[in-house]
């Protein structure tokens, strides 16, 4: 029997082990109840409460403009979906970067006010303090490399990262560096595929990827892309399960029809 099969609630330790005896671990993004529901029923190990609520719930163009405060709003309803998978919550730009108490501040709100099990942030070495500083509090931290997207301004472009040898130098010395100081697991974002198993060989927490290759431990994704409910995004990491743009927008065209037609309600459906 799998690790995953055998646990009432997935927590750090769980996902060591699965990486131990080979098994994938799955994680998406969720920010809402009713989608937190339905992720844990159908066994996904990892929630991510991402940043990404900027764009997807928001329509900001980027991550930068969420703040802490709708990042706990997100979580609470997320973990109150949930009572099996992992639930991560991004802190968001602002929140740790340059200010290691003001970091501790920002991850011990998020765990009071969630009840989620952990927190993400994006960086290696010049966030280093900040991770030890939320981490001696006893607040699990997992990592984030490769293309960060609170650092689009300094990157100027989503293009793939670490592909020159002193990036990907930097990228595997930071990893070592996450795992040194006690993150229980990273996520490398749109870095080349070697790269990304190189890594994930070298350093024994769980490393999971979002374009980063088959050869890490896990794979996550953004809810809303990989059902198809954005249509604009399109990079060659994503896998579309679904298309529920073209399925919620054609119910609601038949609601309105039926609406505008008198047909709805008929005598059935009403008192």
């Amino acid at each position: 029997m799998s690790v995953n099969q055998n646990v009432k609630r997935v927590t750090t330790h769980t996902l060591a082990e699965m990486k131990m005896k080979g098994e994938k671990i799955s994680m998406l993004t969720g920010y809402d109840f009713s989608i937190a529901q339905i992720l844990d029923n159908a066994g996904i190990d990892i929630i991510l409460v991402g940043d990404s609520a900027s764009n997807v719930m928001a329509g900001n163009e980027t991550t930068l403009p969420i703040t802490l405060n709708q990042m706990i709003y997100h979580a609470q309803s997320v973990v109150r979906g949930v009572n099996r998978a992992l639930v991560v919550v991004d802190l968001p730009f602002g929140t740790y970067q340059g200010n290691s108490l003001e970091a501790l501040n920002s991850a011990i709100r998020v765990m009071k006010e969630t009840g989620a099990g952990a927190v993400k942030l994006e960086g290696g070495g010049e966030i280093k303090e900040s991770i030890t500083r939320i981490l001696s509090a006893g607040i699990p931290v997992m990592g984030h490399l490769g293309l960060t997207p609170q650092s689009i301004h300094k990157f100027g472009t989503y293009v793939v990262r670490a592909r020159d040898e002193a990036e990907a130098q930097k990228l595997v010395e930071d990893a070592h560096l996450l795992e040194e100081i006690g993150c229980f697991g990273i996520v490398l974002e749109k870095i080349p595929a070697k790269l990304g198993a190189q890594v994930a060989k070298e350093v024994k927490i769980p490393i999971i990827g979002i374009g980063a290759g088959s050869g890490v431990d896990g794979q996550v994704l953004v809810l809303h892309d990989m059902l198809g409910i954005t249509q604009e995004f399109s990079p060659r990491f994503l896998r579309r399960y679904n298309n529920l743009y073209d399925q919620i927008k054609g119910s609601v065209e038949n609601y309105i029809k039926d609406v505008k037609s008198k047909d709805f309600p008929n005598e059935k459906e009403q008192y």
